[in-house]
């Protein structure tokens, strides 16, 4: 079972910062999630399109100027980050999953996507590109049938991952509220992985792992880390 950290180590450190960035890292986890906005034709990491849930700023995301963004304060001091700045910092030590959260990405996504194979240390099956905005996978996909999306789901729906399916992606990545053994197995029939967010409750791993999922997103990744590591040892010895 993999572990995301999800907005980086965001239990530690300010969520989508390089400091939780780095904290993840030094945690050792198997991937970093971080949302993506466009700002002022820049892709900036933030989850939110409304300034002022995660940083001193007001307004939204898409109205303010690249060089004002940068002088706002995103926890400890932290500025916002450009996605290329988190990418330099991973450097291909772990898997980055990159979830759209608007529109015009998809383009300037794809130009630095390439840079970061060419300079920063990935490959291409480092990156799982996630949306709730099946659009935009669906403009990846068109783009480079290759490379890896994940789609993002709040419900259950009646056909269960067949929207997935649907989209060629690589993984279905489901709200912990909705999960269930049916749509896991439904999803596991078509070949896709299953990813559930947001998951830090000791009883949640552990209900997780029972089920059988393939990752987990989490806010505290070490705590994760080793309660699976725990439930693995318990499974070897049964």
């Amino acid at each position: 079972m993999l572990v995301f950290a999800h907005r980086g180590a965001s239990g530690h450190e300010p969520e989508n910062t390089i400091l939780a960035i780095q904290q993840a890292i030094a945690m050792q986890v198997d991937a970093i999630e971080v949302d993506v906005h466009l700002c002022d034709g820049e892709l900036i990491v933030i989850h939110d399109r409304w300034l002022h849930k995660s940083t001193n700023g007001n307004g939204k995301v898409a109205d303010i100027k690249f060089s004002e963004l940068r002088k706002l304060d995103a926890g400890k001091g932290q500025s916002i980050p450009t996605l290329e700045e988190v990418l330099v910092e991973v450097h291909g030590r772990c898997l980055v999953n990159v979830e759209l959260k608007a529109d015009k990405t998809v383009i300037p996504l794809m130009t630095l996507i390439n840079k970061a194979v060419a300079e920063y240390g990935f490959t291409y099956n480092q990156f799982l590109f996630s949306s709730f905005n099946h659009h935009l996978l669906f403009e990846i996909k068109a783009i480079n049938n290759n490379l890896n999306i994940g789609a993002l789901t709040a419900s259950c729906p009646i056909d269960y991952a067949a929207f997935a399916e649907q989209l060629h992606a690589y993984s279905v990545h489901i709200d912990i509220d909705f999960v269930t053994a049916n749509f896991i197995a439904d999803a596991h029939q078509r070949g896709l992985k299953v990813y559930v967010y947001t998951v830090d409750d000791e009883a949640d791993i552990i209900e997780m792992h029972r089920l059988g999922i393939d990752g987990i997103f989490s806010n505290y990744p070490t705590r994760s880390l080793v309660k699976i590591a725990q439930l693995k040892n318990l499974s070897s010895i049964e």
